[in-house]
């Protein structure tokens, strides 16, 4: 069956990207660059990311320019990537655009994920959609030991905690790793 994983790298102060929408402070923690296979998912077979995600990867990778590296970070799998423009995608990618609600898009996302998980790359307002839309199982977090001060938020929904059961936490070399099971929200009578 089908899981949503929202798995993401957060600063103490709860955001994933700094006001420039980079991931750059991330990759200055201690093996930042490399990080630890407990911190990232597996047994994925799709990876979903929005617009602002996708084009500082393709942006800070040169991704367009040495598309071998692609690979390196997605493998084979496909990649949906919500947006309303038009975006590059590098040479032999499996990007798929999106657009429009999440919950729409979902039979396509699930179809090409042929009953393995799809990873929830990022931003936090993408996660937040498929939480919206019912599709969200699993919330990981790794914490970083920095703090930004101002940034896309985590995750900009609120949720309460008759919502979220937590699975583990522990230390992770310089990383908090924390991770939730979602409950879904009661149906309005």
């Amino acid at each position: 069956m089908t899981r949503f994983l929202f798995d993401t790298a957060t600063s103490l102060d709860g955001f994933i990207a700094d006001e420039a929408n980079s991931l750059g402070w991330l990759f200055a923690v201690p093996h930042g660059t490399t990080p630890d296979d407990e911190l990232l998912p597996s047994g994925h077979r799709v990876m979903v990311e929005g617009s602002t995600t996708y084009e500082w990867l393709l942006a800070e990778s040169d991704l367009l320019a040495h598309p071998e590296k692609w690979h390196e970070f997605y493998g084979d799998r496909p990649v949906f990537v919500f947006t309303s423009r038009d975006l590059p995608v590098p040479e032999g990618a499996d990007v798929r655009f999106v657009g429009g609600p999440v919950a729409d898009a979902l039979p396509v996302i699930r179809a090409a994920a042929d009953g393995g998980d799809v990873w929830v790359v990022g931003g936090g307002d993408l996660a937040g959609q498929f939480l919206d839309a019912g599709a969200l199982d699993r919330i990981a977090i790794s914490i970083a030991p920095v703090a930004l001060g101002a940034g896309a938020p985590l995750f900009p929904r609120r949720i309460e905690s008759d919502r979220l059961t937590l699975i583990e936490a522990k230390a992770v070399g310089q990383f908090a790793r924390v991770i939730f099971d979602v409950q879904r929200a009661d149906a309005p009578e």
